[in-house]
């Protein structure tokens, strides 16, 4: 079947959004609820096993917190603290402090051109996409994607095939006419689980994960003179991740 379409994750995917992004966000957002807790680089890489926000917090509690006890409004708390760390999160983001990974912008340019539907699903907010797609993008970023599946849109999160699911149906495609993108295990068995062929960009937190499956897992998109290390798979002759190449994995 033709290619018709190309799905992205956000965090990992189209920036390195965790450690210097999310995870200060959520540090800053328990500072100002005046709580003890700081999630350190490795910790964060551990967390991240989890996905959502709120999820992840509960997580942190129920294992790495026992000395705390949730009070019965806990939920509560949780809901506003990612209130919080979202509000922190856009103002690292309108600070130009998270740009997007190498060959994104790039590709996204060639897809469009190329009149390519564009799709994002994700596991964050709809705040959080919307804020990186204008500071690290374009003020109208958003406008490029045809739908933005993000946060508690559907009940269960990766790497339940939901977000993925819900997509799909809102354009009214099937999995065998798109192409996703993607930088973790929990993300690839979301995506693959919705029947979609899908790259992988690893970064820092998913070097070591299971990427079985994958179309190809490379380090980055690229750019022209900047081939990216190929982990597993081929780049079908290519210098960098561009229409070809995801042709050549789409019609594998």
């Amino acid at each position: 079947m033709e290619l018709q379409a190309l799905l992205f994750d956000v965090d990992g995917t189209l920036a390195d959004t965790e450690r210097d992004g999310h995870r200060m966000a959520f540090n800053a957002a328990f500072r100002e609820y005046g709580l003890d807790w700081d999630w350190d680089v490795a910790l964060y890489g551990k967390l991240l096993a989890v996905t959502g926000g709120k999820e992840r917090m509960q997580y942190y509690v129920s294992h790495f917190r026992t000395d705390y006890a949730p009070a019965a409004d806990f939920a509560d708390l949780v809901a506003e603290l990612h209130r919080a760390k979202t509000r922190h999160y856009t103002e690292l983001l309108s600070h130009g402090e998270i740009p997007m990974r190498p060959g994104v912008k790039r590709l996204l340019h060639e897809a469009r051109s190329a009149g390519l539907r564009l799709a994002i699903a994700t596991t964050t907010t709809p705040e959080n996409v919307t804020a990186l797609l204008r500071h690290s993008l374009a003020e109208d970023a958003s406008n490029w994607f045809e739908v933005i599946a993000a946060g508690d849109i559907v009940p269960a999160k990766k790497p339940a095939p939901d977000i993925y699911v819900w997509a799909l149906q809102q354009m009214k495609l099937s999995p065998e006419a798109c192409f996703a993108f993607e930088d973790s295990e929990n993300g690839i068995r979301s995506s693959l689980n919705a029947g979609l062929k899908t790259l992988v960009t690893i970064n820092d937190y998913t070097s070591d994960h299971d990427f079985s499956g994958a179309a190809a897992v490379l380090s980055d998109l690229g750019e022209p003179g900047h081939t990216p290390r190929v982990i597993h798979g081929s780049l079908h002759g290519q210098s960098c991740v561009n229409l070809a190449a995801i042709r050549a994995w789409h019609a594998e």
